[in-house]
């Protein structure tokens, strides 16, 4: 008997003209116990099947919240609803009214998002019907969505928020990861259930770019692989999440699983590289994306510097990943790299010099470039680096000078009125020679001191067993070129009487 033994008192009831209420969540059993006993209209006019038949379309059919909940109920009789048309009828019924212009809802909905007052907004949202399909099991669910989108009414962003909707009502978990990174212990028939609502969602999100935000996708993505789904739908998430990666904030991406951001910035940076030959407001586009997810990138290290379990493999691999077109700058990533010294303190001094080899001093700012110097946590090679950068840096501003003011003096020499007599010619040929012999000799001069530094520099750094260690807080106040020049004659002592030794 299908409907069990509530479905037979309810004919027994019929028969013998007791009194019985029939609604949206009992019409169904009784409707098919009906048809099972052939209480229809050829044993006797007003019979319960006709009676049913005609509550089904008058009032069931008619009302937005009895549709969903008669086929709600057809999960119990899945064979017999669909032979009856139950099924059928009742999704047709809910397109229907989902497809209906905002102005001609009049029925009553749940909408319970966070901020709206149904008292303060008199008009109706345009994804007012989300929340109600969203009780229907995955199939009646993807039935409905699968219908919608056949219409093609409903913008592909309306479709991309119920599958929202559905997902944050049935997998909880994806609400775990957003907020801690952590999964809960499920069973195996939980996660079964769970992995089949993942790739049918996945499967539903419409191709169009931006029908789902890359929030929601990277947060699918997350729980793809604790729930285990199979390698298409996982492949496709990473698909779709790159090619949005741009439009992520830091609070999309998880802090527990760096390997995962990594995957979606690879996929993305081959996205880019395939589509960068185009026009020029295509390439000006990808490039500003693409410092997008520099930026993106590298905040979202400042925030996994602080975990005491982030290996420094992984750490680097990430900042390494981003190219150098997608840094403008390195002040960001010298703050990463600086949080991550001060919370692991027990960095050897290759992983050291690895993280630190990955910033660029010429692209730091001077402000920043002024904290590096001073920083005890950076390695005395990085320190030693960003000095001569400075002198260097220092000593090519200084010839720019010398050689704006030459160039200068030859303008005012060149405008001065000449003589007439040889005397005056001898004296302006002998006066632009003394000059661009000077200027010469101060460039010959500037290239010995560069190379003297440079290769001062070079015997420092083959020079073994000098420990590192961080610059003494009275030398800080000195003059970059000083502290260079000191810095290396203590490392020429040292290497003589490590020699003598």
């Amino acid at each position: 008997m299908p409907g069990g033994s509530e479905a037979f008192e309810l004919c027994a009831k019929f028969c013998y003209g007791v009194s019985i209420n029939i609604s949206a969540h009992n019409i169904v059993p009784s409707l098919c116990a009906a048809k099972l006993l052939q209480m229809n209209e050829s044993i006797e006019r007003g019979n319960f099947v006709g009676k049913l038949e005609a509550f089904f379309s008058s009032c069931i059919l008619e009302g937005w919240k009895d549709s969903i909940a008669t086929l709600q109920a057809t999960e119990k009789l899945p064979e017999w609803s669909e032979n009856l048309g139950i099924i059928r009828k009742c999704i047709d019924s809910i397109v229907e009214k989902v497809l209906t212009p905002l102005s001609q809802v009049k029925w009553s909905y749940t909408y319970t998002r966070p901020g709206y007052n149904r008292k303060e907004h008199h008009s109706v949202p345009k994804d007012w019907w989300t929340e109600d399909i969203s009780i229907l099991n995955i199939d009646l669910f993807r039935c409905i969505i699968m219908t919608i989108r056949s219409a093609h009414v409903l913008p592909p962003q309306l479709i991309g928020e119920s599958l929202h909707v559905y997902a944050c009502k049935w997998l909880p978990c994806i609400i775990k990861v957003k907020s801690s990174g952590s999964s809960v212990s499920q069973t195996e028939e939980s996660r079964e259930k769970d992995r089949k609502i993942l790739e049918t969602i996945v499967s539903m999100i419409p191709a169009d770019r931006g029908s789902v935000s890359v929030g929601f996708l990277l947060r699918l993505l997350s729980i793809s692989s604790h729930l285990g789904v199979s390698s298409v739908t996982k492949t496709e998430l990473i698909k779709r999440g790159s090619i949005q990666f741009h439009e992520a904030a830091v609070s999309d991406l998880n802090s527990y699983d760096v390997e995962l951001v990594q995957v979606v910035l690879e996929s993305f940076l081959k996205f880019w590289k395939r589509i960068y030959p185009g026009s020029v407001d295509n390439r000006n586009y990808l490039l500003r994306s693409i410092r997008k997810v520099g930026k993106l990138v590298d905040t979202y290290l400042q925030m996994v510097a602080r975990d005491d379990d982030m290996p420094v493999s992984k750490f680097a691999a990430l900042a390494e990943t981003v190219p150098a077109i997608g840094r403008l700058e390195h002040d960001d990533l010298y703050q990463a790299i600086n949080i991550y010294l001060k919370v692991h303190t027990d960095l050897s001094k290759a992983e050291k010099k690895r993280l630190c080899g990955i910033l660029e001093c010429q692209r730091l700012s001077p402000e920043v470039r002024v904290h590096a110097v001073k920083n005890e946590f950076l390695p005395l090679r990085t320190v030693v680096q960003l000095l001569y950068y400075e002198q260097e840096k220092d000593s090519k501003e200084t010839s720019s000078t010398k050689l704006q003011k030459q160039h200068e003096l030859l303008l005012g020499a060149k405008e001065r009125p000449a003589t007439r007599d040889s005397h005056g010619k001898r004296e302006e040929i002998t006066r632009r020679t003394s000059l661009a012999e000077s200027r010469e000799k101060g460039q010959h001069k500037t290239k010995r001191l560069d190379d003297k530094l440079c290769l001062d520099f070079e015997k420092k750094m083959v020079i073994r067993g000098v420990k590192e260690e961080s610059i003494p807080g009275s030398m800080l106040n000195l003059d970059h070129k000083e502290m260079l020049i000191g810095r290396t004659r203590s490392y020429k002592s040292e290497y003589g009487s490590e020699k003598r030794r």
